[in-house]
């Protein structure tokens, strides 16, 4: 079941919103959490009934495994001792990575030994499950935090709640146990804020209009593009750059679109989850751009794999070798796929960039304002030809894309409208830039848009920043806005709200995934 879908919006959201409140003022809250986590699991198996048995199994397993780790065994017993505690965490480790590794990454291998040794091997068809890399990086962290010692959750209900939320469960953000159960323990009781569906529903509408007219219209201006280059052909300068830079917004505000449904969604049952998505393009770094995009992600890659590996703690190569490490898993935690793992290491090689730099630069260039601009377009660029991988479907046509937007595939424009441009167009025709096969409107169109969304992106507040006053989600750490840009609750605002609510409803025929429920 996506967000953006009728069936979410005007059935389950409001129905489960509905009873959710009946329960807490006629049940004093008692049945609130297990109705919640009953309702999650349902849109779980929306999709696929049977993959119920792996989430409840996964929820299962790691829920004991946190029981044995934190010492508290429901027919009581003795602690486990030191060993015993490390090998009960390295099992429930280790499980997680083999349902990910089975269902993810088997049929990747299988491919990958028979391109390279001919073998032939079959595994068969293997479904990726829905939300598998979200929840078992979560119970991951669960687990590692219960092995460290944080508290362990004793609720089966909440615990269940905890994994499989339905605001976080498709695309994240990955949820640290210590920030959510807290709340949903609150939810046990009568009180229930009526600002929190306010300010919900306000975050919802917007996410909505970014994910169903933005990223969804810009993306037929990205598409064409890819689809041909991965088929064979080769784009000129232009036309490789507007699609790159097409599916860079795309990718946006589906993204931060979905960022935002999920905690509007959340904030409605009284839940604040962290902040996920932080304007990146406004980034003058790639240390910065990764503390903006996909934050949770990134905190569960730094503090559970590059820290462990030893961080910076062991000398500058070492250093450099775990982010390589790292963003090259953090790549193939994306995607099952050379596309993605080559993205991973192309941004590990920029971060091993950034952090040599910053020892090298000369602190009086970094005072300058022209090296800050410089800094964010040289940011801005790297972060779109890595996107061209992420994006395209095999290396070759990642290559030929590339190869476009250096100029090596040539330069042209659609003939109709190099033919307004007088004696220039002239020229261009003369010497080969001018193609006809190109389509003028989709040209000006893609252009358009693309000229728009970079000063959204890059000058306006984002959504966090607006409702800000209302903490939307946790970890904001921004000053709330002044009028006239500070959502309120007020009747111009609820009507705003509403306006976008509908447009975003209007938009739905053309319904779309968003691009992280791949993942």
């Amino acid at each position: 079941m996506l967000f953006n879908s009728y069936e979410f919006i005007l059935a389950f959201l409001p129905i489960t919103l509905g009873v959710f409140l009946w329960l807490k003022r006629n049940a004093a809250g008692a049945l609130a959490v297990p109705w919640l986590a009953a309702a999650s699991l349902f849109f779980y198996g929306w999709w696929k009934p049977v993959y119920l048995l792996l989430i409840g199994t996964s929820i299962a397993v790691n829920y004991m495994a946190g029981l044995a780790l934190g010492g508290v065994w429901p027919g009581g017993g003795r602690r486990p001792g030191p060993g015993a505690r490390r090998w009960i965490a390295i099992g429930g480790v280790a499980f997680n990575l083999g349902l990910i590794g089975y269902f993810k990454y088997a049929g990747f291998l299988v491919e990958t030994v028979n391109a390279a040794t001919g073998a032939g091997l079959s595994l068969g068809p293997v479904v990726l499950p829905l939300a598998i890399s979200f929840f078992t990086f979560q119970q991951i962290a669960y687990v590692v935090d219960t092995y460290k010692g944080e508290p362990c959750e004793t609720s089966l209900g909440r615990y269940a709640l905890f994994v499989s939320f339905f605001p976080q469960l498709i695309a994240g953000p990955v949820v640290r146990a210590q920030l959510v159960l807290p709340q949903f323990r609150r939810l046990s009781g009568r009180h229930w804020d009526e600002r929190h569906l306010a300010v919900g529903l306000a975050m919802f509408g917007i996410g909505l209009v970014k994910k169903a007219v933005i990223a969804d219209s810009v993306a037929a201006c990205a598409n064409p593009v890819f689809a041909a280059a991965d088929a064979g052909a080769s784009p000129d300068l232009l036309t490789a750059w507007s699609g790159a830079l097409a599916y860079t917004f795309q990718l946006y505000f589906d993204f931060s679109g979905y960022s935002d449904m999920a905690i509007g969604a959340a904030l409605m049952f009284g839940v604040r989850l962290p902040l996920n998505f932080n304007s990146p393009y406004k980034a003058r770094s790639i240390s910065d751009f990764w503390r903006r995009w996909h934050m949770t992600l990134s905190a569960f890659l730094r503090e559970y794999l590059y820290i462990a590996l030893g961080g910076n703690r062991r000398g500058r190569v070492r250093r450099y070798a775990n982010l390589m490490t790292t963003m090259a898993l953090g790549g193939l935690w994306h995607g099952a796929g050379w596309t993605f793992v080559a993205w991973g290491v192309l941004h590990g090689a920029y971060l091993c960039v950034n952090h040599g730099w910053n020892v090298l630069a000369p602190r009086w260039l970094v005072r300058l304002r022209a090296y800050h601009l410089a800094c964010w377009l040289a940011t801005f660029l790297a972060v779109v030809a890595g996107w061209v991988l992420f994006r395209a479907t095999s290396l070759a046509g990642a290559g030929r894309m590339l190869e476009g937007m250096l100029g090596l595939n040539g330069f042209a424009l659609p003939a109709g409208l190099a033919a307004q441009l007088g004696p220039l167009g002239a020229w261009l025709a003369a010497h080969g830039h001018s193609d006809p096969g190109l389509s003028g409107q989709q040209f000006v169109l893609a252009w358009s848009w693309i000229a728009v969304l970079l000063g959204v992106t890059t000058l306006c507040p984002n959504s966090q920043q607006i409702l800000s006053r209302y903490r939307p989600a946790l970890h904001i750490g921004q000053p709330p806005l002044r009028r006239p840009l500070a959502w309120r609750l007020s009747m111009g605002w609820a009507v705003a709200s509403g306006v976008a609510f509908a447009v975003g409803l209007f938009a739905l025929p053309r319904v779309s995934e968003f691009l992280y429920f791949q993942f």
